[in-house]
């Protein structure tokens, strides 16, 4: 493409600003203009990026550099705008916060390795001419950071808003725009964030239509597409350059979706096909056997302690997980994918692979991880570091297998057993896409016998 996308990026001083609703909306309303776009979202979210492909009809894909590298970042934003008009980066927290030690991941920087402009999004309520000063201090605490512009959330009135205006004059921030104060869109929280846009169903398509109504009235899209800055030129993230040659014979590589295992990232299926694997994705709240052929299963995140009778009831699906893993084909499983696992969750039968029983407590797990695999397996060799992130109100008793997955901290975590690699520790494959060729290339030396039938070691 001759000329590179613009991009802005839209950031708040605090969570709870509005920058999901300001985002989203503004992703919505230009595609309804028929300006494509191209959607992203800083840190390791995901449920917001649900929400993005809805307004954009393309994937949301997340940006964070803790998790994959800060050289990776331009690239992958390249190679996710192919074809858009601008791309449009949702931050995370405030501005400046990040990793906690050193805040790395932060919006600023992320926006400082796109070149891109920031758009503030702030709750205007209980403030006037104090707003002057907050612009102030956002806009000069980091040279690097380039302020062009903010959207006034939580208005008053219209007096509000010229208080407001004249304040944001003072320090020469442009208005993008002002929204009212409404009430609360109609998108459920729970545990961990908002209830994600596949188990919301229709009613998510419609907090998305709404989000596009309110931006779309009281933002001026304009504006925004023409502050936005072209994407700094450079090379395109290559999935194919990543893994390197293909295997032959395109083992398939089922992949568990549906509402209960949400959280992925848009470039782990590319990466697998490029690998040389068939991507078949399902459903374990619907299927009742894994699809045909399955050399290799991957158990993503997501909220399966939502759905724990539904899967537990699936008896047939859970045994053919089970026969696959002891068969010795790779399982790669992630928090809610060790979850599935278990023997049990919260009382219900699981797949009962992994000798443990999980249980959801009031404590919240968050946070990055510098980690060490401790075993070789299909997926990671022994020794290799990964930065990867955990984000649970679960827990794995025991919460390490005879042979444990990771290393961090001064503790073992996880389950390494035959071709199982089992964790809470979420990892980011455009971080870690030798991972990524090596579970292919296993997948296609423990392909199934027959038509789908599979042979089941002892």
């Amino acid at each position: 493409m001759a000329d590179q996308p613009g991009v802005v990026v839209i950031a708040a001083p605090a969570s709870g600003s509005g920058k999901t609703t300001v985002a989203t909306g503004l992703m919505a309303a230009l595609a309804r203009r028929g300006t494509p776009v191209a959607p992203f979202k800083i840190g390791p979210d995901y449920v917001d990026p649900g929400y993005h492909a809805l307004a954009t009809g393309r994937p949301g894909r997340n940006l964070d550099p803790v998790l994959v590298g800060p050289g990776r970042i331009a690239a992958l934003v390249r190679h996710g705008s192919t074809g858009a008009r601008i791309a449009v980066v949702e931050g995370v927290m405030g501005l400046f916060d990040g990793r906690v030690r050193d805040g790395a991941g932060s919006t600023a920087q992320v926006a400082g390795l796109l070149e891109a402009p920031v758009v503030l999004v702030v709750d205007a309520r209980g403030q006037s001419r104090s707003l002057a000063a907050l612009l102030h201090g956002f806009g000069g605490f980091d040279p690097s950071v380039r302020l062009a512009g903010v959207v006034l959330n939580r208005v008053g009135g219209e007096r509000h808003a010229a208080v407001l205006r004249t304040a944001c004059a003072e320090v020469g921030v442009p208005v993008l725009g002002a929204l009212p104060r409404l009430p609360a869109l109609a998108v459920p929280s729970r545990h961990l964030g908002l209830v994600t846009a596949a188990e919301h169903g229709a009613a998510a398509a419609a907090a998305v239509d709404e989000m596009a109504d309110v931006v779309g009235e009281h933002v001026d899209l304009g504006a925004v597409l023409r502050l936005a800055s072209p994407l700094p030129a450079g090379p395109v993230w290559d999935p194919a350059a990543e893994v390197g040659p293909p295997v032959p014979g395109a083992p398939v590589v089922a992949v568990a979706g549906g509402p209960a295992f949400t959280f992925g990232y848009a470039e782990h299926t590319e990466l697998l096909r490029a690998a040389g694997a068939e991507i078949a994705v399902f459903d374990p709240l619907r299927a009742e056997s894994l699809p045909e052929g399955t050399a290799a299963l991957v158990l993503p995140g997501g909220f399966p302690e939502e759905h724990v009778a539904d899967l537990g009831a699936n008896a047939p699906l859970r045994a053919a997980v089970q026969a696959l893993a002891r068969s010795g084909a790779p399982v790669h499983a992630e928090c809610g994918g060790l979850l599935y696992l278990c023997r049990d969750l919260a009382g219900a039968p699981m797949c009962g692979v992994l000798p443990a029983s999980a249980a959801m407590t009031g404590r919240l797990t968050l946070g990055y991880r510098d980690a060490v695999a401790v075993a070789a397996s299909p997926v990671f060799a022994r020794g290799t570091h990964v930065t990867g992130h955990e984000f649970h109100h679960c827990t794995v008793t025991p919460a390490r297998g005879t042979t444990a997955a990771w290393w961090w901290e001064g503790r073992t975590e996880g389950f390494v057993s035959r071709g199982v690699h089992a964790s809470f520790l979420h990892t980011h494959p455009a971080g870690a896409p030798l991972a990524v060729a090596r579970l292919v290339e296993r997948a296609a030396t423990s392909r199934p016998s027959g038509h789908g039938a599979l042979v089941v070691g002892r």
